[in-house]
């Protein structure tokens, strides 16, 4: 089997790339699972904790503030310390916080232990895919980034499947399971299983040659390149590298304004706009509280479980088709499309859950085939994402940004898209007590609509360009 990936000008090692992108990639799973977690913990942690809508709402969407400040400092702090070092500490704190998320008896405590994991989420949300994309030859670049966008859903998958095996032999959420502890502890616990494998694999892969530059060790840099391609064309691209990299001061935040040193850089703008419009098209509230909505629609808890079960396995098989088309028809028509297949499939369950309720003052109260449309319409939602805008985003983040100032345009890009995010979680529960489910999902299409013509106007197609052709591109 040839273990090459031979472009243009480059010659590399397919399996030792491929290695490097899994292990960056494991970040991406513990930011699915860490996210799809809470899922079926909700109704225990709000009679463990005995909080209101409100309370509840700040336990679950506690973690995205956590995400928030991790997504803005790791950026820049991998520019200075390097990104293996940043992905390290990440890895760290996914494990305090499992453990800390799971010992938890007050609400102050779990929100802690969840914005120390949202830390962690957040800067693997942008370091693993700026990672891969800084290792990865530029023709099946956006397959690798991908990666990300499969690792998450296959960790939403995971932790929706373990929820639902430790729900079902304890009977729920809020019983015990082992040694005296309630079901939704062991639902935090399972996590310290991947988040040690990603601490020790981490172990064993390399600095970004395009940190070691940056850093002016060029040497090391080469060294790092030699070892995924030839030696010839490693200190090509070192030379290629530091043309746009090389700087008289270590990074900082203000890289991202233009000359004139007035207003933020136009690149940065579309990165902070794509960013926002993943989450405002409402994505999370599906993964978030999947469970309570779906035992809303008529569905039992054990059932609930199940169906998210089947929405994880469905946003599965969706992000292999985006892997095995980003690179081949390209980033920009895939966001078109699936922003509008987003939009028709929110229009559909805003018009099934207005229709199909039966007591508007309590959200949703349906069952029957009303609960059946609503479950396909919101599995075809799902599928437009997987293979859109949930690896296709994270794929332009980790390549749209010039090297001079990658780290502190993911920083902006990844505060915006984890604010979004806490914004969404924190007042659907609200929404869905005042003015329901249906509007709701009406507002998130909207967005949808939005997203179709922002990127249409706005986004540059960055399919089969190298991270140095792109950067010169955009100063």
């Amino acid at each position: 089997m040839n273990n090459t990936v031979t472009g243009p000008a480059d010659d590399y090692k397919l399996s030792r790339v491929v290695f490097l992108s899994v292990v960056a990639a494991l970040g991406g799973f513990l930011f699915g699972f860490d996210s799809g977690v809470i899922n079926g913990t909700v109704h225990a942690l709000q009679q463990a904790f005995d909080s209101d809508a409100v309370g509840t709402g700040f336990n679950v969407a506690s973690m995205l503030l956590g995400c928030a400040a991790g997504a803005f400092f790791a950026g820049n702090l991998a520019d200075r310390f390097g990104r293996k070092y940043v992905l390290v500490s990440a890895a760290a704190a996914f494990m305090i916080s499992a453990w800390g998320s799971g010992i938890s008896d007050t609400s102050s405590t779990f929100v802690f232990f969840r914005v120390l994991g949202g830390l962690a989420v957040g800067a693997a949300s942008i370091l693993s895919p700026a990672y891969i994309g800084e290792i990865s030859p530029a023709r099946i670049r956006g397959r690798l980034i991908s990666l990300q966008q499969l690792a998450i859903v296959l960790g939403l998958f995971f932790a929706f499947f373990s929820n639902y095996q430790l729900a079902t032999h304890a009977g729920g959420a809020s019983e015990v399971l082992w040694w005296g502890f309630e079901t939704w502890r062991w639902m935090f616990w399972m996590e310290l299983i991947p988040a040690s494998l990603f601490f020790i694999c981490l172990m064993f892969i390399p600095e970004s040659p395009r940190y070691l530059v940056a850093a002016k060790k060029e040497a090391r840099a080469v060294e790092v390149l030699a070892s995924l391609t030839n030696l010839e064309t490693a200190k090509r691209q070192v030379e290629q590298i530091r043309m746009t990299v090389f700087r008289e001061r270590t990074p900082r935040l203000s890289d991202i304004l233009t000359k004139g040193g007035r207003k933020v850089h136009p690149v940065v703008w579309v990165g902070i706009g794509l960013a926002a419009l993943q989450q405002f098209t409402g994505i999370n509230v599906v993964f978030y509280y999947g469970a309570v909505l779906w035992q809303a629609a008529g569905f039992t808890e054990a059932d609930a479980l199940l169906t998210n079960v089947i929405s994880g396995s469905v946003n599965i098989a969706f992000t292999f088709l985006a892997i095995y088309l980003v690179d081949r028809i390209g980033r920009k028509p895939l966001l078109m499309i699936g922003a509008l297949g987003q939009a028709v499939a929110l229009g559909l369950l805003a018009i099934i859950f207005a229709v199909g309720a039966e007591d508007a003052a309590q959200g949703i109260q349906m069952g029957g085939r009303s609960g059946v449309m609503a479950l396909l319409a919101a599995n075809a939602y799902i599928a437009f994402f997987a293979f859109t805008w949930g690896p296709v985003m994270w794929v332009m983040l980790g390549e749209m940004f010039p090297n001079k100032f990658r780290g502190a345009a993911l920083a902006v890009a990844g505060l915006a898209q984890w604010l979004t995010n806490f914004l969404i979680t924190i007042t659907f529960p609200v929404l869905l007590a005042s003015i329901g489910l249906g509007i709701s999902y009406g507002i998130y299409a909207a967005f949808g609509i939005l997203a179709f013509f922002f990127v249409r106007s706005y986004v540059s197609e960055t399919k089969g360009k190298t991270l140095e052709e792109i950067s010169m591109a955009q100063e």
